[in-house]
């Protein structure tokens, strides 16, 4: 049976490309969503994508992929990482499993960005490699059983 992956992308993550390119690289969330999906169809995968500004529509996001059979989520989940419980608590409610994705090296970043309120749930957790960290995390779960 193919894997049903699904990515989800957090606040500010739609202005990819034009915000702080020096940052976040030049590449828009187009690009990766695009990369991602032909990356999951190459291994008999699905992907789905998601990307919203509001954290109550990523909660509800999450909650109706346990409905849907998805078997990992890859989550860049922006500044929301830093802030927010009840991200924690919807994809604890789930158990799906995840891997938390930043393009930047948090730790090489402001103080307040150097805490997670999700890693110590998420599967694995990539930071620093730029967009290519979506093509890590995707390859990762596409390999775990």
């Amino acid at each position: 049976m193919a894997k049903k992956l699904l990515l989800l992308n957090g606040p500010n993550l739609n202005l990819l490309g034009t915000r702080e390119p020096e940052v976040y690289g030049a590449g828009t969330l187009a690009d990766v969503e695009n990369a991602a999906a032909s990356q999951a169809a190459a291994a008999g995968a699905t992907l789905s994508s998601f990307q919203s500004n509001h954290e109550g529509a990523l909660i509800d996001r999450i909650h109706a992929a346990k409905g849907e059979g998805v078997d990992a989520i890859v989550i860049n989940p922006g500044g929301l990482t830093h802030t927010s419980v009840a991200l924690r608590d919807a994809l604890a409610a789930v158990a799906i499993p995840f891997i938390e994705v930043h393009i930047s090296n948090i730790y090489q970043r402001e103080e307040f960005r150097q805490h997670s309120y999700l890693s110590s749930l998420a599967a694995g957790v990539i930071c620093g490699m730029g967009t290519d960290g979506y093509r890590l995390a995707i390859d990762f779960v596409l390999k775990k059983r």
